[in-house]
């Protein structure tokens, strides 16, 4: 016992001694000793090389460029249907007619009236000239001559009166067989043999031709809020439901400037050519579109959350106040960091492109690093630390 006291205090409570030495140093070891000491375990995302594309989605329906619709101006009963959908006619080929008696009738009638109206001219015309020679001799007044001349001048104008009633019925007959009025195809058929067209009040319409159906066209409604950066020229891409692992090309071609409200939703037409030329794209499907406003192809580009930064005073110490995220990106390469210059390029839903000499292959882009705290200018994500906040897509903060 009494070599024990004459030990000295350290030795005899080595083993309290090593233990506060590796507790002190495990402290150390993880929180790096402050300020200093170990690197960082940096969250990260990475940049990529690719091609991005802004575009605004629409939907539409496809119709033909040039819908014509065939009507008749005079009524009757349909005696021969000559075609049927989907045929293909010519300029001036009949499609249908209308049965005649009544509008013969009507042109024999004519007809018999002009007859008589030039008869009684002619009676009227002797006359005057009868009595032209008379009163040239003294055996009639002029009061006499002046009757006789307007009356033959009345009968002109009945002559004229029942040329014209006449013409018109031709025409009417002639109505009465129905022509395309150019080469297309049938695309809608709305009467059938046998059936009454009735033109008393308006034009009736009896077929619709599509002019064209290698060319069609889609009008899509575009929002106030998109309509600022759609321009004619720009390319478009669509896919429709018969065709669902098939994307078409087209191009926009107008932009009406007519407004449609509905809901208290500004929208605008835009009207989009598309070719067609082997005719898989019909009336009336519906058109699923991507507009592309922009793109950049072979660019540096990454996800819109590496740009959501405000500063990097909690993530770096003694940082020259120039360098900030809006001008340089905090990048990882390898296991050394370094501060690239950059501009933002152009921004999509997810993406944005990154416009700098200085980036390589395989950078990443320093966004937190665990175990970070919150300040009053960084926020740390649940996961990972990752700092972020409320801002525009990809936008600086």
């Amino acid at each position: 016992m009494n070599n024990k006291k004459n030990k000295p205090w350290v030795w005899r409570h080595k083993y309290l001694i090593l233990m506060v030495a590796v507790l002190t140093a495990g402290i150390w070891a993880i929180f790096g000793g402050g300020n200093g000491g170990a690197k960082k375990d940096y969250v990260t995302v990475a940049v990529t090389r690719g091609n991005l594309s802004q575009t605004v989605t629409a939907t539409g329906e496809i119709q033909p460029v040039n819908t014509v619709s065939v009507g008749s101006q005079v009524s009757g009963t349909i005696d021969n249907l000559y075609v049927d959908y989907n045929s293909q006619v010519k300029k001036g080929d009949v499609l249908l007619t209308i049965e005649p008696t009544v509008l013969q009738a009507s042109v024999n009638e004519s007809r018999a009236s002009l007859m008589s109206a030039e008869s009684k001219r002619n009676l009227a015309m002797a006359e005057y000239e009868r009595n032209k020679i008379l009163y040239a001799d003294g055996y009639i007044s002029r009061a006499e001559l002046e009757s006789t001349q307007t009356n033959y001048e009345t009968a002109e104008q009945s002559v004229l009166q029942a040329q014209s009633q006449y013409e018109r019925a031709l025409t009417n007959l002639g109505y009465a067989t129905i022509t395309s009025p150019v080469d297309g195809t049938v695309i809608s058929r709305k009467v059938d043999k046998g059936q009454t067209v009735a033109a008393s009040f308006q034009t009736p319409d009896l077929f619709e031709i599509a002019e064209d159906l290698t060319k069609m066209q889609i009008e899509t409604s575009v929002s106030e809020a998109d309509i600022g950066v759609i321009k004619q020229g720009q390319s478009v891409t669509f896919t429709v439901d018969a065709y669902p692992t098939e994307t078409f090309d087209g191009v926009v071609k107008q932009i009406r400037l007519s407004p449609i409200t509905t809901s208290n939703v500004v929208v605008y037409t835009v009207v989009i050519d598309v070719e067609n030329p082997d005719l898989n794209l019909m009336p009336g499907m519906t058109a699923f579109v991507t507009i592309v406003v922009d793109a950049a192809s072979d660019a540096w580009k990454a996800q819109n959350a590496a740009f959501l930064v405000r500063s990097y005073a909690n993530l770096f110490d003694g940082l020259d106040e120039s360098i900030s995220p809006t001008t340089h990106l905090a990048i990882l390469r390898g296991s050394d960091v370094v501060f690239v210059e950059y501009e933002k390029g152009l921004s999509t839903a997810t993406e944005t492109q990154i416009i700098s000499d200085g980036i390589q292959p395989g950078d990443k882009i320093i966004v937190g690093y665990i175990g970070q705290t919150t300040t009053s200018t960084t926020n740390t994500s649940h996961r990972g630390g990752m700092m972020g906040g409320p801002g525009g897509r990809g936008g600086p903060m």
